[in-house]
C-alpha cells in the first residue's frame, strides 16, 4: 500500500496565497485590457464618426485658411478686405529656442515622444488629480483650437468633444512635423487684446518681434496659454509674474535653465511694454460702410444656403465684392464731416464748462448716472470682469481708478491722458457730436458714399441704416406729397395757417406767424408747422403712412397727425431713399450697396437686382421737386449758396425737439445726400439755435457738394445739371389766379378724392370748414403722447 505524505499547512495556505495574487493579477489585467480595448473602440467610433462629424481631410491639411474677401468700389478699386483676423504668421525658425523650451516644459515635456495623445500624462493626470498638469497635449490643444474653439458646457458634449480631439490630434500627427505643430499653435492661440499668435503678442506687449525676446518675455508669454485673461500682464501684474516663474521653475526642473538663470528673474517684475495693435477689421475706407456691407451679405448668404445649401463666409471664402461705393466720394463725405465737426465740437465743449449735468438737459443727476453706468457695461472691459466673477462694486471701483494712460477720441487724433479714469473717458465721449452721412445716385439706386458715425473704434453704432432718429420736419415733404397726389393741389395752393388745439396736443408754429392764408410753396420753404397739420387732416395719417412704406420707410410711425411735425423714428437710409424718388419721377428704387459678388473661381452669386416701384407720377414728383427748391431760393436752406453751389437744388431743413436731432436732405438731379447729426444720446445737445438743422446738418452738405463739383469731370454731378421737368406743367399750375389746383391725370396709386369732396374744398373758406369739421368729428378719438 502506497504510503500518503500529508502536505504541511504552511505549504497550502502559501499556494492559497499564490493562487489569490494570480487571480487579481489577471483580473487586474483583463481590466486594463478591456479599458484599453473600450478606448480604442470609442476612439475607432469616434474616427468613423459616431459621436458627430469630424473634419475632413482638406480640413486637416488646410487647417482654418482664412482668405479675406476683397472689397471694390464702384471705379474698381481695391479700398478693403474682409479679415477675420490680423494674424502674423511666423515660421519654426523665428521662434527663439527658450520659448520651444518653456512651451515643452509648461505643456508637453513628452511631446517629441508621443504621437498626439500621451496616455502616461493622461494617467498621471488621473491618479494625481491633475496636481502635476493635465493630460492634453501640444496637438491635443491645437486640434482644440482649430476645430473645437468653445468647450461646450455640457458634460457629456465636452466628453465627445475631447474625444474627436484625441482623434484630432492624432491624424495631425501623421500630416504635420513636430516642429510645424508647435508653429500652428503659437500662430493660432489669441494672446487677446488683438494679439492673434505670438507675434502679434511680442509686439503687443513688449514691442518686440518674436525672435528678440529674451528668456523672461517668452516665459510670460508661455505662461498665458494656460488662460490669458487671469495671467494677462496688462491686467493682472501679480498673478501673470508668478505664473511666468511656475513656467521658469518648471524649465529648471526639466533643465533648460540654471539656477543662476532662474535665480536671476523670478523678482523681477515683468517689463510690460503695452500697445494694441491697429485694428484690421472695420477699419479702411469707411468701417460704418463695411459693416453695413457685412450685415447685408450675410443676410444674404443665410437666404442663399436655404436655396442652394452653399454657406459662404466673408472672412474665409475669397470673394470679390464689387460696391456701389464711389471711394472719391466717400473721401469727400467723410472729409466734409471732419471739417464741421471739429469746429462744431470745440463749439460745443465751451457751453458745458462747469454744467454739473454735462453733457445733459432736463433729465436728473440719478438719470445721468444710470447713462453712464450703462455705456460702462457695454464695454468689452466690463464683459471680461463679469467673467472673472468681480462684483459690481468693485468693477465700478475699477473703472474710477485713475490710470496712467487712457484714450480719447479728438479730431486731431488719438489723445492719450495721464491720472483719467475709464468712466472719465465715457463721461468725455458722451460730449461728442455724431453724424450719419448717405448719398446716392437717385435714378439706379447706387449708394455713393455711407458715413455711420465719427470713428468706428470708438463708437460702433451707425447713424445710417442702424440709428433711428426723430426725423422733425424733413417729413414734411412726404405730408405734402401725400396731399398733393390726393388732392391735386399745386405749389401756389393757399391753405389756412392759423393755430389748432386737438385735445392735449397744441402744435404751434416755431418762430413764424400765424396768418389766415398761406402757400404750400412758402410754407415748406419756410417750414411752418400748421400748414402740414392741416394737410394731414386732410389726407388722413393712414394715407401719409401708406406713401411713407411705398417709398422705402418700414420703420414703425405713429398713426395720429403728430407724424406731420416729424414725430417719428426714421433712418437716414430710408429717409434719403424716399426722397430720390421725388428726383426719380415718382419711381422709388431701394438704395442698393452692391451691384456684384464673385466667389474665388470667379462664379457671380450676386447680382445687382434693385427693387422698384412707381409711387406717383412725374408731375407730382416735379411739383416737389419745385417745392424743395424754394426751401432753397428762399427758406430755411438758403445757406447752401454759400458752398458755392449754384445749380438747381431741392431740400428741407429737419430739427427735433430739444434739438436732439438736425436735418439736411438735399437733392440735385443727379444726387441726393441725407445728413443727420446729434448726440448718442438724446439729452446731450447744444441748448442754443445752434442745434438747427441749418446750423448743424447742412454745412456738411454743403462742404461735400462744394468738394463734388469742385471734381465734377471725375463724379460725373455737373452744376448745370437739370431736374427734368414734364411739358406744360407750369401752365398746368396756373397760379396766376390762385386756384391752387391743376389736373394731375390719374397715374398713381392712390384713389383720387371723390369730386364732389374736391369741389367743396377750392376756397379757403370752404377749406377751414373742412377742417374744423375733421377736428370736432375724427381727433376725439385719437390718442395723443
Amino acid at each position: 500500500m502506497e504510503k500518503r505524505i500529508n502536505e504541511h499547512p504552511r505549504n497550502a495556505a502559501k499556494k492559497r496565497k499564490n493562487s489569490w495574487v494570480l487571480r487579481l493579477s489577471l483580473f487586474f489585467w483583463f481590466i486594463m485590457l478591456a479599458g484599453l480595448m473600450a478606448v480604442a473602440g470609442v476612439l475607432y467610433g469616434t474616427s468613423i464618426g459616431m459621436l458627430g462629424p469630424l473634419p475632413d481631410v482638406a480640413a486637416l491639411e488646410n487647417p482654418e485658411i482664412n482668405i479675406a474677401s476683397e472689397i471694390y468700389s464702384a471705379e474698381g478699386l481695391l479700398i478693403d478686405r474682409f479679415e477675420k483676423e490680423k494674424r502674423i504668421p511666423i515660421t519654426y525658425n523665428d521662434l527663439p529656442t527658450h520659448m520651444v523650451e518653456a512651451l515643452y516644459a509648461r505643456e508637453d515635456i513628452r511631446f517629441d515622444k508621443h504621437s498626439g495623445v500621451d496616455g502616461e500624462a493622461l494617467l498621471r493626470a488621473v491618479f494625481k488629480g491633475g496636481k502635476e498638469g493635465g493630460g492634453s497635449t501640444i496637438t491635443q490643444q491645437l486640434a482644440k483650437q482649430l476645430f473645437t474653439k468653445k468647450r461646450s458646457p455640457n458634460k457629456l458634449e465636452a466628453v465627445k468633444q475631447k474625444l474627436k480631439e484625441w482623434v484630432v490630434a492624432i491624424q495631425l500627427e501623421k500630416r504635420y512635423t513636430k516642429d510645424e505643430i508647435v508653429t500652428m499653435y503659437l500662430n493660432k492661440f489669441d494672446f487677446i487684446y488683438r494679439a492673434n499668435g505670438v507675434e502679434a503678442a511680442a509686439k503687443t506687449y513688449f514691442q518686440k518681434e518674436v525672435k528678440d525676446l529674451n528668456l523672461a518675455e517668452s516665459a510670460t508669454l508661455i505662461s498665458m496659454l494656460k488662460n490669458p485673461v487671469l495671467y494677462n500682464p496688462k491686467d493682472q501684474p501679480v498673478s501673470s509674474q508668478h505664473e511666468r516663474n511656475v513656467v521658469l521653475a518648471q524649465m529648471l526642473k526639466y533643465n533648460y535653465i540654471t539656477q543662476a538663470e532662474f535665480n536671476a528673474i523670478k523678482d523681477q517684475p515683468i517689463a510690460l511694454n503695452f500697445k494694441m495693435l491697429e485694428s484690421t477689421v472695420d477699419e479702411g475706407i469707411s468701417a460704418y460702410f463695411k459693416h453695413a456691407l457685412r450685415m447685408e451679405l450675410e443676410n444674404y448668404f443665410e437666404d442663399y444656403e436655404k436655396k442652394y445649401g452653399v454657406r459662404y463666409d466673408v472672412y474665409r471664402d475669397g470673394l470679390k465684392i464689387y460696391t456701389t461705393i464711389d471711394s472719391r466720394m466717400q473721401k469727400m463725405a467723410e472729409e466734409a464731416i471732419k471739417m464741421h465737426l471739429t469746429d462744431l465740437q470745440k463749439l460745443f465743449f465751451s457751453t458745458q464748462k462747469g454744467r454739473d449735468l454735462a453733457p445733459f438737459y432736463n433729465i436728473t443727476k440719478d438719470k445721468a448716472e444710470e447713462i453712464f453706468q450703462q455705456a460702462m457695461r457695454r464695454t468689452q472691459m466690463y464683459k471680461d470682469m463679469k467673467n472673472r466673477n468681480m462684483s459690481d462694486e468693485d468693477i465700478l471701483a475699477e473703472f474710477n481708478r485713475p490710470r496712467d494712460s487712457v484714450q480719447f477720441f479728438t479730431w486731431d487724433g488719438k489723445e492719450y491722458r495721464k491720472n483719467q479714469s475709464w468712466m472719465d473717458s465715457i463721461k468725455y465721449h458722451k460730449h461728442i457730436i455724431q453724424a450719419g452721412l448717405m448719398s446716392m445716385d437717385p435714378h439706379d439706386g447706387t449708394i455713393k458714399a455711407w458715413v455711420g458715425g465719427v470713428d468706428w473704434n470708438y463708437f460702433k453704432f451707425d447713424h445710417v441704416k442702424q440709428a433711428r432718429r426723430q426725423v422733425g420736419s424733413t417729413i414734411k415733404p412726404l405730408i405734402y406729397a401725400t396731399a398733393i397726389h390726393q388732392m391735386n393741389y399745386s405749389p401756389c395752393h393757399q391753405i389756412s395757417n392759423m393755430p389748432i388745439t386737438m385735445g392735449n396736443w397744441k402744435p404751434g408754429n416755431a418762430g413764424y406767424p400765424y396768418t389766415s392764408a398761406i402757400s404750400l410753396r412758402d410754407a415748406l420753404a419756410k417750414s411752418v408747422n400748421m400748414p402740414s397739420v392741416r394737410l394731414i387732416l386732410e389726407s388722413t395719417p393712414k394715407t401719409v403712412i401708406q406713401l411713407a412704406k411705398d417709398l422705402g420707410i418700414n420703420s414703425p410711425l405713429q398713426d395720429d397727425p403728430t407724424i406731420a411735425l416729424g414725430s417719428s423714428d426714421i433712418t437716414l437710409y430710408e429717409m434719403v431713399g424716399a426722397y430720390s424718388t421725388f428726383a426719380n419721377q415718382g419711381i422709388y428704387i431701394k438704395p442698393e450697396l452692391i451691384i456684384t459678388v464673385e466667389d474665388k473661381n470667379g462664379k457671380i452669386i450676386k447680382d445687382y437686382e434693385p427693387l422698384t416701384r412707381e409711387v406717383f407720377n412725374r408731375e407730382v414728383a416735379y411739383t416737389m421737386v419745385d417745392l424743395m427748391k424754394g426751401v432753397i431760393d428762399i427758406g430755411t436752406g438758403r445757406s447752401v449758396r454759400g458752398y458755392n453751389v449754384t445749380g438747381e437744388v431741392g431740400g428741407k431743413t429737419g430739427t427735433t425737439n430739444e434739438g436732439s436731432d438736425s436735418w439736411f436732405i438735399g437733392m440735385v438731379p443727379n444726387l441726393v445726400t441725407g445728413v443727420w447729426v446729434g448726440n448718442e444720446d438724446r439729452a446731450a445737445h447744444f441748448n442754443t439755435w445752434q442745434s438747427q438743422g441749418a446750423k448743424m446738418a447742412l454745412p456738411i452738405w454743403g462742404h461735400y457738394m462744394k468738394a463734388i463739383y469742385a471734381h465734377s469731370g471725375i463724379t460725373s454731378v455737373e452744376q448745370d445739371d437739370k431736374f427734368e421737368k414734364p411739358e406744360g406743367i407750369e401752365e398746368r399750375w396756373d397760379c396766376s389766379n390762385n386756384s391752387g389746383f391743376y389736373n394731375f391725370g390719374n397715374v398713381g396709386i392712390y384713389e383720387e378724392r371723390p369730386r364732389e369732396t374736391q369741389s367743396q374744398t377750392r376756397s379757403s373758406g370752404t377749406r377751414e370748414k373742412s377742417v374744423n369739421e375733421l377736428i370736432t368729428s375724427d381727433l376725439d378719438t385719437i390718442s395723443f403722447d
